[in-house]
């Protein structure tokens, strides 16, 4: 039910589409010659793309910024080279302590999909929920809707 209350009132105040996914291929036009088979991801054709992973607050500032370098640039080797992820990894995380359901947490949270690690901040969907916890079904479809591309 808190869960619940808390989606509401994130819609309400920001609007829907506040929360986002926090990777985004850009298409580099501009790309030299020489770097173009460098940067060509074959899932999205012979044009060479640029990987961006942000994670920005409600308000646009931009708390973290990480390009992707040259070779496969998928979600998963971006993980392992941003410095974001690689702090989780090592348990640096920023203090950003928050209250939810009456329980105080000592550090802010990331909403990911299933190729993420299993990490404390990054909070994954429910995969199967049961048919009547209607609990778990609205949690699910929240964290998937709001995992959308940065825009």
């Amino acid at each position: 039910m808190a869960l619940d209350h808390f989606w509401q009132a994130v819609m309400e105040i920001y609007g829907p589409g506040d929360v986002r996914k926090s990777c985004t291929d850009w298409e580099w036009f501009g790309c030299p010659y020489v770097f173009k088979g460098k940067y060509v991801r074959r899932d999205l054709g012979s044009n060479p793309f640029i990987f961006l992973k942000v994670v920005a607050s409600q308000d646009l500032w931009i708390w973290h910024a990480f390009f992707g370098v040259a070779g496969s640039n998928n979600d998963i080797n971006i993980l392992y080279q941003s410095p974001l992820f690689n702090d989780l990894k090592t348990r640096r995380v920023p203090k950003i302590p928050f209250v939810a359901n009456g329980v105080r947490y000592p550090c802010g949270y990331y909403l990911v999909d299933g190729i993420y690690s299993e990490l404390a901040p990054l909070v994954k969907t429910i995969p199967e929920p049961a048919d009547d916890d209607h609990k778990r079904i609205l949690y699910k479809q929240k964290q998937e809707s709001a995992r959308k591309d940065v825009e």
